[in-house]
């Protein structure tokens, strides 16, 4: 059975196992068997050449904030597996940390994106066009060597090198999640997003998109696996 490391960026348990949202029961109908690490808090996290595959999750920090004292070996942790082979998939913060690890480069964005966005493609047999969760503030640039996959007037949504993927937007999200991400946040901090963003009329499309989110992260996590060569395990 392929091992999977789902990197998060919670120290709470019950956090750590919701902040995945769809990719995790996406592995697992893979046959993928996933285990939660976290580099925060002096967490310990497994070789990544002792993986098949490693997926790291969004943030609420930046992935150019070098004063995290959890960043630089987050980042070693991915070249690790970038040198030794095992396919990364990255999400939001996560593709920015990939990306760095590959050479880009991440900084502020233009303007956030907070909401269900439609993207297009240009490599459709890897990342289906579609309306996708984006909820940030930073964006990566494009790595040396990688392959843009979509962008859209914000930011480069995606790029891949070999079998890594890095994504800015959200393919997990659920309603779930999406309460995840604003629980352990001051009521200063959600009043101003909300006071910018309709969070209940996000939430509401969660809700109504559902059962397609979850349809498509399912389908972006297999050919992920197809292309990384790592067949269902199924």
């Amino acid at each position: 059975m392929p091992r999977a490391l789902v990197v998060v960026h919670e120290t709470d348990p019950l956090r750590q196992r919701r902040i995945p949202g769809t990719v995790l029961p996406a592995l697992a109908e893979q046959g993928v068997d996933a285990e939660i690490a976290t580099f925060m808090g002096g967490g310990r996290v497994p070789d990544p050449a002792d993986r098949d595959l490693v997926v790291v999750m969004g943030s609420a920090h930046a992935a150019y904030d070098d004063s995290l004292p959890w960043l630089a070996p987050e980042l070693a942790f991915l070249r690790r597996a970038v040198d030794v082979g095992t396919p990364v998939l990255g999400i939001c913060f996560g593709g920015q940390a990939l990306a760095r690890a590959l050479g880009g480069t991440v900084g502020r964005a233009p303007e956030p994106e907070r909401g269900l966005v439609d993207l297009d493609t240009l490599r459709p047999d890897v990342l289906p066009a579609g309306r996708w969760m984006e909820f940030h503030y930073d964006a990566f640039t494009l790595p040396p060597g990688a392959e843009e996959l979509s962008r859209n007037a914000v930011a480069l949504q995606a790029f891949a090198l070999g079998p890594h993927l890095g994504l800015q937007f959200h393919p997990e999200i659920t309603p779930d999640v999406f309460d995840a991400w604003f629980e352990s946040k001051p009521s200063d901090v959600r009043a101003a997003v909300a006071a910018e963003v309709d969070l209940d009329a996000v939430r509401a499309e969660l809700v109504t998109r559902a059962d397609e989110l979850a349809d498509a992260c399912r389908s972006l996590v297999a050919d992920f696996l197809a292309r990384a060569d790592l067949p269902s395990a199924a």
